[in-house]
C-alpha cells in the first residue's frame, strides 16, 4: 500500500476516541476521499527480444525446368542476448562487440530452390558458416559475412537494413550484394557441367511484423534477386529474377504491455528462472499419435540416448495466461548398439510449461526447435528406408512433456524446485512439407524420463 493510503490510517488511529467520533459524524456530510491510485508495478525482468513463429515460403526456381516455382514450411525461432542471437533462419554466437561493432561466428540458411521432387535426393541446401561483422547504430545495420558450405566453396554477402517501426507495425527494408566463387557459381548453377567463374548478384526486399493482438503476430516478408550476366546466359538457367515471399505467424512479447499493482516495483527475476533438465531415453519405432495413445511398440535393438538441456526463461505469460517459456538448447548423447555407433546431436528450442494442481503441481509442456544429428540413428534411417527417402541430419524438433513436482510430492521445501518426468523426444520432416528439412516425411521418437531443477 502507498504512502499516500497508509497517512490517513495513520493519522486516524492517532487521532483520540471523540475525534474519531466527530469524523464518524462528518463523514456523513462529505464525498468519499478518491480512490487510490495504484503504482505500476514492474513484471519481473525477462527478455524482450524472443520469438518464435512459422510460415510457408514461396521461391521462384531459377532453372530450365517446367516448374516455375516451390514452397516451403518453415519453423523459426527469434533471440538475442550478450552472448549470440538467433534471426530466424540465421543465427551468430559474438567473437567480440561493443555498442556499435560486432565481430561473430555467423550461419546462415542457404536457399536453393529446384522442384519440389528433386529436393529429397540433392539436399543442396544447408546452413552454411562462416565470420560476421555486423554494424548497429539507431535504426541501421549494416553486415558484412563470408562463408563457405560443407565442401569449402565459398561466397559472401554486404547487408544493409533499416528498422521502421510505427503503432503496430515493424517494417525491415533490406539491401544487399553477393559474391561468390567460381567453385560456388560452378557447382550450384553450371551444376559441374559449365564454368562460368565467379560473380555478383544483387537482392533486396521487405521484412514486416504486425501485431494482431496480445502476443499473436502475424509476419511477412517480399524479396527479389537478380543474377549476375554470365550465370544468366548458361544453358540450365531460365529466369534472371527470382522473386521470394514468406507469410506467417509468430508470438512475440507483447508492445507496451502495462499491468499494475499495490506491490512495490520489482527489479530482479523470481527465483528459478532457469533450469537443468537430465534425461534418459529409450526409441521406439512407434509414430508419434500412436505414442499419445499409449500404444508403444519397443525397439528390437533397445538404442538409448540421454541429454541435457539448460533453459532460461523468457517470459511468465503468453495471451495473459499461466504459460512460461523458456529457450532451451541442449545435447543428446545416442549409444552405440549392435546397429548403430555412437551419435552426438543438438537441439535448439523454445519451450513452453503450463502449471495445474491435483494434489501436488503438474506441468505439461510442449517445445518446438530444430534438431541436427552427426550420423542419422538407426531407428530414424530404417523407417526412412522402408519410405525411400534420403535421410536428412537437420529436422524439426518437438518434446512434449509431463511432470510432477517433487516437493509437494515428499512434503519438502528443498524439493520445491525439482520436478519428476516424462517426455517424447521426437524428430520429423513436417510431412514432407519442407525442404529445410530433406523434404521428408519421418522420423524418431524416444521416450524418456527425466529430472529438471530450477534455480
Amino acid at each position: 500500500m502507498t504512502l499516500k493510503a497508509l497517512s490517513p490510517l495513520c493519522i486516524g488511529f492517532l487521532m483520540p476516541f471523540g475525534s474519531l467520533q466527530a469524523a464518524e459524524n462528518d463523514t456523513q456530510t462529505k464525498m468519499p476521499p478518491p480512490p487510490v491510485e495504484l503504482a505500476q508495478a514492474s513484471t519481473p525482468q525477462w527478455h524482450d527480444n524472443w520469438g518464435i513463429g512459422i510460415g510457408m515460403r514461396r521461391g521462384d526456381i531459377p532453372y530450365a525446368t517446367e516448374q516455375d516455382e516451390v514452397y516451403d514450411t518453415l519453423p523459426l525461432i527469434y533471440f538475442e542476448n550478450d552472448y549470440f542471437y538467433i534471426n530466424g533462419m540465421e543465427a551468430a554466437g559474438h567473437i567480440w562487440k561493443n555498442d556499435n561493432h560486432q565481430i561473430n561466428l555467423y550461419t546462415r540458411f542457404r536457399f536453393v530452390d529446384i522442384p519440389k521432387e528433386l529436393q529429397n535426393e540433392s539436399q543442396s541446401q544447408a546452413f552454411d558458416f562462416g565470420l560476421q561483422y555486423r554494424f548497429v547504430k539507431d535504426e541501421w545495420d549494416f553486415d558484412i559475412a563470408f562463408l563457405s558450405d560443407s565442401n569449402k566453396r565459398s561466397y559472401g554477402y554486404s547487408r544493409t537494413q533499416y528498422n521502421w517501426q510505427a503503432g503496430d507495425w515493424k517494417i525491415k527494408p533490406y539491401a544487399e550484394f553477393q559474391w561468390k566463387s567460381a567453385d560456388f557459381n560452378d557447382y550450384y548453377y553450371g551444376l559441374d557441367q559449365h564454368q562460368v567463374g565467379g560473380g555478383i548478384a544483387f537482392n533486396a526486399g521487405v521484412k514486416a511484423r504486425y501485431h494482431v493482438a496480445s502476443n499473436l503476430y502475424l509476419l511477412g516478408q517480399f524479396g527479389v534477386g537478380r543474377l549476375e550476366d554470365d550465370v544468366y546466359h548458361l544453358p540450365t538457367i531460365n529466369n534472371r529474377f527470382q522473386y521470394e515471399s514468406f507469410l506467417g505467424f509468430g508470438f512475440f512479447p507483447e508492445p507496451n504491455s502495462k499491468k499494475y499493482s499495490a506491490q512495490p516495483v520489482q527489479k530482479q527475476r523470481k527465483a528459478g528462472s532457469e533450469y537443468l533438465r537430465v534425461a534418459h531415453g529409450w526409441a521406439t519405432p512407434s509414430n508419434l499419435n500412436a505414442i499419445l495413445k499409449w500404444q508403444t511398440k519397443t525397439d528390437p535393438y533397445n538404442n538409448q540416448m540421454s541429454s541435457v538441456f539448460y533453459g532460461t526463461q523468457l517470459t511468465d505469460s503468453l495471451f495473459n495466461l499461466p504459460i512460461d517459456l523458456y529457450l532451451t538448447p541442449g545435447v543428446v548423447w545416442h549409444y552405440s548398439s549392435e546397429v548403430q555407433d555412437d551419435i552426438a546431436e543438438a537441439v535448439i528450442a523454445i519451450k513452453a510449461f503450463y502449471t495445474f494442481e491435483l494434489g501436488p503441481r503438474f506441468r505439461l509442456g510442449v517445445a518446438e526447435g530444430l534438431s541436427y544429428v552427426s550420423s542419422v540413428t538407426h531407428i530414424e534411417g530404417s523407417e526412412l528406408d522402408i519410405k525411400g527417402y534420403k535421410p536428412s541430419k537437420l529436422l524439426n524438433y518437438l518434446d512434449f512433456s509431463l511432470d510432477v513436482n517433487l516437493g509437494d510430492i515428499f512434503n519438502s521445501s528443498k524439493l520445491d524446485n525439482m520436478w519428476l518426468g516424462y517426455s517424447i523426444h521426437h524428430r520429423s520432416g513436417i510431412f514432407e512439407s519442407s525442404s529445410a528439412f530433406g523434404r521428408i516425411s519421418g522420423g524418431s521418437n524416444y521416450q524418456s524420463v527425466y529430472l529438471q531443477w530450477h534455480f
